[in-house]
């Protein structure tokens, strides 16, 4: 049975050349996913600023439950733009967006401060540079997406 399989393959080699822009050819990308994750962030930072100083072990398990979920999904936050910036974006849009990796590059660094600080502002502007690279891609395929909030 082996031997047939392999032969059946030997048979399709060599194979054609094909070609993708990333690992896998799936052609999807949206950057909503860096939203959602930047909405966590910032929802996470509103409680912990709000909550204030943990004085009981209750409380400081909810605050660390806070920070570990604004962590996470500050580092989905920069994972999903380091993919859009690298995998989706091609010379041609740079020429149309030339300050696209000065837009990303910011973004990515906004990820890196909502993790170090517990600041409402950090996260605000991680949004909104989210929200300007929601309007370049959609712009880039010719389509006016409407920005929306889950909260």
């Amino acid at each position: 049975m082996l031997q047939k399989a392999l032969a059946t393959l030997a048979a399709t080699l060599p194979a054609e050349e094909v070609s993708a822009h990333c690992d896998g050819p799936c052609g999807v990308y949206d950057p909503s996913s860096a939203r959602i994750a930047a909405e966590a962030v910032l929802s996470m930072t509103k409680k912990l600023v709000d909550a204030g100083p943990a004085t009981t072990v209750d409380a400081q398990n909810t605050q660390s439950r806070y920070i570990a979920i604004k962590e996470q999904q500050a580092h989905l936050a920069k994972e999903e733009l380091l993919v859009l910036w690298t995998d989706y974006f091609k010379p041609p849009h740079l020429e149309a967006y030339p300050d696209l990796h000065t837009t990303f590059w910011n973004a990515a660094k906004l990820c890196s401060e909502a993790k170090v600080h517990c600041d409402v502002a950090i996260a605000e502007k991680l949004l909104a540079a989210i929200e300007e690279i929601h309007g370049i891609f959609w712009a880039t395929k010719d389509r006016d997406v409407p920005w929306f909030t889950a909260s």
